[in-house]
């Protein structure tokens, strides 16, 4: 009997050993081991831990908004004639055989129409006997005036009369998530950039309107606001201009979740500011059974002037690895999290409760021990 209980005992001392010295299952890296790949450690990453400094300093957003050049635009008249426009004119003269009428089917006291004038690309037409005149940038009454000028002394008392016909001369595109992407015209109706959206039977049903980017690229420029900011402040509603592109698209920023959370995934940004405190719930939460709150990070490459920022420094050079530190358990720690910002890329790691390590080792001993008992039985008959 003293013999099956001496191996018994020896078997156990070499299985704890061999327990000890094994990797067990787990989900990424303990929190000691974080912190022996900082820097003061002779690591490569900066660890820090998170207050109202450093949330301060760290808190970059993405610059979204339009210049003042598109701020500034004032909206065009709906009926202002533009390079690539179509006219259709009715010239009327005070004779039997006028001028223009000659020939002309239609003519005579009933008017001479000249159908489909088009205004070339330096914005003028030509009209027989007024010669080659300048129509962009006037309306069809001003046009009007200017053509009865030029006829008047070759012509008794003509009348003319202009109307703006469809032409590509004041239209923008509009593609990405609206329901009707296509070519549009610049109307009376549809002179803004929500008109606009609206016209094109607003964003798509797979679009989620709180994280959709509506951007206007005009010649070399271009801007960007988020959809629900053109409908709380008036301002950002710009007024569109002939050949404007807009481009309607989900936010692309994403983050990765890993170790104790809910889910360990990518998760894209289901917000324009996405707190560490939203993200975390974002994938359910902290795992109960697993999850130490006091070992929350969050990993991020960070440019220069905000990790000198961070740091009180001003020699870094170039992206720098930072490991920012949140414990939840903290008289501050919920606030913090709520405070400190996400950015796209960051990596969100949670790592296991000391004491999950400790109930997988004694896990894996209460299953050697079955074993053990079952070979000693076996040595014992």
């Amino acid at each position: 009997m003293r013999v099956v209980k001496g191996a018994r005992i020896l078997v156990l001392v070499v299985l704890a050993g061999t327990v000890a010295g094994c990797g067990l299952p787990r989900s990424g890296p303990s929190k000691r081991e974080i912190y022996s790949g900082s820097v003061q450690r002779q690591g490569n990453a900066f660890v820090v831990s998170v207050n109202d400094r450093v949330t301060r300093a760290t808190a970059v957003t993405p610059e979204l908004g339009f210049s003042p050049a598109f701020l500034n635009a004032r909206q065009l008249g709906s009926d202002t004639i533009r390079p690539g426009d179509v006219l259709a004119m009715t010239v009327y003269e005070n004779v039997e055989q006028g001028l223009l009428s000659v020939g002309a089917p239609g003519g005579g006291s009933g008017g001479t129409p000249l159908t489909e004038v088009q205004v070339d690309g330096t914005g003028h037409i030509f009209i027989p006997y007024a010669g080659r005149i300048r129509a962009a940038g006037n309306t069809p009454e001003e046009l009007r005036r200017i053509i009865t000028r030029k006829l008047d002394p070759q012509t008794p008392d003509p009348q003319i009369m202009v109307a703006r016909a469809a032409g590509d001369g004041s239209t923008i595109s509009i593609v990405g998530g609206v329901a009707g992407q296509g070519v549009y015209p610049i109307e009376r109706s549809t002179r803004t950039l929500t008109a606009m959206i609206a016209r094109a039977g607003g964003i798509g049903p797979a679009m989620e309107s709180e994280t959709t980017k509506v951007t206007v690229i005009r010649g070399k420029e271009r801007g960007t606001v988020w959809l629900e900011d053109l409908f709380q402040e008036p301002d950002l509603d710009i007024a569109l201009r002939p050949g404007d592109r807009i481009i309607v698209e989900q936010d692309t920023r994403a983050f990765t979740a890993m170790g104790a959370t809910g889910a360990q995934t990518r998760v894209p940004f289901d917000s324009p500011d996405l707190s560490a405190l939203e993200a975390i719930a974002q994938v359910g939460g902290l795992n109960s059974n697993l999850a130490d709150p006091t070992g929350v990070f969050v990993l991020r490459d960070e440019p220069a002037p905000v990790a000198n920022a961070v740091l009180g420094r001003d020699d870094l050079i170039g992206l720098q690895r930072m490991v920012y530190v949140l414990d939840l358990t903290e008289t501050n720690g919920m606030f913090e999290a709520r405070d400190f910002l996400i950015r796209d890329g960051d990596t969100v790691y949670v790592t296991e409760a000391p004491y999950v390590q400790w109930i997988k080792v004694l896990g894996a001993l209460t299953g050697s021990i079955t074993s053990v008992n079952s070979a000693t039985q076996l040595a014992s008959q």
